[in-house]
């Protein structure tokens, strides 16, 4: 973890130092290492499968409020409060895939260029089709859940146990969400 902090000699009332605008702003770099029992290497690895998975989450997350937005047909009220639960869903695993990154020492990707870059899925073009909507959805996760299966056997192999938990309740709620989206496919 790399964080940077403002060197001033200069404290206000309350003690805590601040910049005086005539001095150059001086930046110091602090290093705080997760000690956690990954190697550097072994944690870097992890970090970047993580973010991958935090673009795609990212992905799916806005494709699901992109459609609770922009539905249109005679059960609205029924899609519209579904697809509410499952972005909702979707931003507590968005959340608990970037404090993880966090925890092993890296940082979480937070640009959407950078998501974009990142991502394994497609943005399609708009629709207000249920079907289509539901289609596009059910075939993002089923995607993630493929990607997570091997995501779960790469980190498996780099000892870490607590990422491995994390991916393994993620492919879960991946799983149920899947079958719920095919559960509205004629």
């Amino acid at each position: 973890m790399t964080t940077y902090m403002r060197k001033s000699n200069r404290p206000d009332l309350s003690g805590r130092f601040f910049i005086n605008p005539r001095q150059p702003l001086t930046l110091k770099k602090i290093f705080m290492k997760a000690e956690i029992g990954l190697t550097d290497k072994n944690a870097r690895t992890i970090a970047e499968v993580l973010n991958r998975l935090l673009a795609d989450e990212h992905v799916v997350y806005t494709k699901t409020r992109n459609y609770h937005w922009n539905y249109e047909g005679d059960n609205f009220i029924e899609m519209h409060k579904f697809y509410e639960g499952q972005y909702e869903e979707l931003a507590e695993m968005i959340d608990e895939i970037a404090e993880r990154i966090r925890m092993i020492g890296h940082h979480a990707e937070g640009r959407l260029k950078d998501f974009l870059k990142l991502t394994n899925l497609e943005e399609e073009d708009y629709t207000t089709d249920q079907n289509e909507q539901v289609r596009n959805l059910t075939d993002d996760h089923q995607t993630l859940i493929r990607l997570l299966r091997n995501a779960i056997e790469k980190v498996d192999k780099l000892k870490d146990a607590g990422t491995v938990d994390l991916l393994t309740k993620i492919l879960q709620q991946h799983e149920k969400m899947a079958w719920m989206l095919r559960s509205y496919l004629p």
